[in-house]
């Protein structure tokens, strides 16, 4: 194998690492969540609702934003070092800002942070990511263009990928994932008023907004039971043995805080999760409900084929199988 058939390898090998690593962290930013406190006042004292009242207001809530199906977002996630930073592609802080449309999947979001460059100095600073139809586009910057024949953009298509499988099931778990990494607010409402011990904290300002604060924890059983999402595309005993999964990494629920504003949005929403390594944190606000979200996917010339570049990379492997093929080293 030559010098630079070997160098064309590692750069392709790192090339998908990157990627996998950052979509890996946005499937992650699903469950988890966190609760830093950059309310104003957060907690002022005020009269405590009921829980009817309190029932009331969430899911007027939800009606207001699944009816809005796009909002501005920023979001923050830090995660702790150790298995659970590994399995979510690397710890430490990742952030994103952006528009997100839900029903259906649209995103155009810009991705950066030192969960991004954990251990890869060459990783790109900042992602921006597309999502649109089923497929998800990465901006992988100007470096790991060299790599991938002068395209900077890496198309996957989830969709695609199943089908070269073979999986019909697969697909459908693809894409019902792609929705679940949507951070669709109005899904996450949904879950909040299944918690039995939902309340109101107070009032509170956010970005100098008057807003009305309430918390809610789920457990993981309970979590599970109130995601729609995971029934249509996990079997019974599938949802079982992921129950299972999650109990033995030591997670025991979801805390979710919401603050909701006199137009019955929510403008923040923080999800906490605690494990044994330590607490994965989640915060997001959200602003301008409703705003356009039409993505246009990069040129097709100028976008990299996931499913190509592991196609390449497994004919390379195999051609530099053979005895002696790393002479060239």
């Amino acid at each position: 194998m030559t010098v630079g058939v070997v160098r064309g390898r590692r750069g392709r090998q790192r090339a998908a690492g990157a990627v996998l690593s950052t979509a890996l962290l946005c499937v992650g930013a699903v469950a988890c969540g966190g609760s830093d406190d950059k309310s104003d006042n957060a907690g002022e004292s005020g009269k405590t609702q009921s829980r009817s009242q309190v029932t009331e207001v969430i899911t007027a809530a939800y009606k207001k934003t699944s009816a809005a199906k796009s909002a501005k977002v920023k979001m923050t996630m830090s995660t702790p070092p150790g298995e659970m930073g590994k399995a979510m592609g690397g710890a430490g802080e990742m952030k994103m800002t952006g528009v997100m449309g839900w029903d259906p999947t649209v995103m155009d979001v810009t991705v950066s942070g030192s969960a991004l460059t954990e251990g890869d100095p060459e990783a790109p600073e900042k992602i921006r990511m597309l999502w649109s139809d089923n497929v998800m586009y990465m901006d992988m910057g100007a470096k790991a263009a060299k790599d991938m024949d002068g395209k900077r953009w890496v198309k996957m298509d989830l969709n695609s990928i199943a089908k070269q499988a073979g999986d019909d099931k697969l697909a459908k778990q693809m894409t019902g994932g792609l929705d679940s990494m949507n951070q669709d607010p109005a899904q996450q409402l949904a879950m909040l008023l299944d918690s039995p011990n939902l309340k109101h904290l107070g009032s509170a300002k956010v970005d100098g907004a008057q807003t009305q604060r309430y918390k809610g924890r789920l457990t993981v059983k309970e979590m599970m039971e109130s995601n729609d999402g995971l029934k249509d595309v996990l079997s019974k005993s599938e949802r079982d043995q992921l129950f299972k999964n999650i109990e033995k990494s030591g997670i025991k629920g979801y805390d979710t805080e919401v603050w909701v504003n006199e137009d019955d949005y929510p403008v923040r929403m923080d999800i906490d999760i605690k494990t044994p390594e330590g607490t994965v944190k989640t915060s997001q606000t959200f602003s301008d409900y409703g705003s356009a979200t039409k993505v246009t996917p990069p040129p097709a010339g100028q976008t990299f084929d996931m499913m190509k570049m592991f196609e390449e990379l497994g004919k390379l492997g195999k051609g530099g199988s053979g005895a002696g093929s790393d002479s060239a080293f």
